[in-house]
């Protein structure tokens, strides 16, 4: 998996929104538990975030309305294509999260649901959440 200082890899997508300023890419499988607690934090995020499903386009916009995140810009990275965008990154494990500054250098990275991390986005991004970050607890 790629870290922190590390060149992200381009694609499209990436490139238009950097043009605006620094990016939380968020890795996700609409099966993974730990990706529906993350998600709608990373929602209330003012920042960009551009979630990267591992999944397709239909699935991921049921997930979407049913997790209440219908607005959160996604990019598909589906089995079928072989998972180019995942596998340029080295995703291992979902959630992962890349936080990618204007010149293309991963700055932050977090794998699965850590506190820490999620709160550490909130206060780089200037945001504050509305609600607490819980600390997760495995079912």
């Amino acid at each position: 998996m790629l870290s922190a200082g590390s060149p992200a890899p381009q694609f499209p997508e990436l490139t238009e929104i950097l043009a605006r300023g620094p990016v939380l890419l968020a890795f996700f499988k609409i099966s993974c538990p730990v990706c529906q607690l993350t998600l709608p934090f990373l929602n209330r995020l003012k920042s960009p975030v551009l979630a990267i499903s591992q999944d397709d386009d239909a699935s991921t916009r049921r997930f979407l309305t049913k997790f209440g995140i219908p607005s959160l810009p996604i990019l598909l990275d589906r089995e079928d294509d072989g998972y180019p965008i995942s596998n340029a990154f080295g995703i291992t494990h979902v959630p992962t999260l890349f936080k990618v500054e204007i010149d293309g250098t991963i700055s932050q990275v977090s794998e699965s649901f850590v506190k820490a991390d999620l709160e550490s986005l909130g206060l780089v991004f200037n945001d504050a959440f509305d609600q607490p970050v819980p600390a997760w607890k495995a079912g």
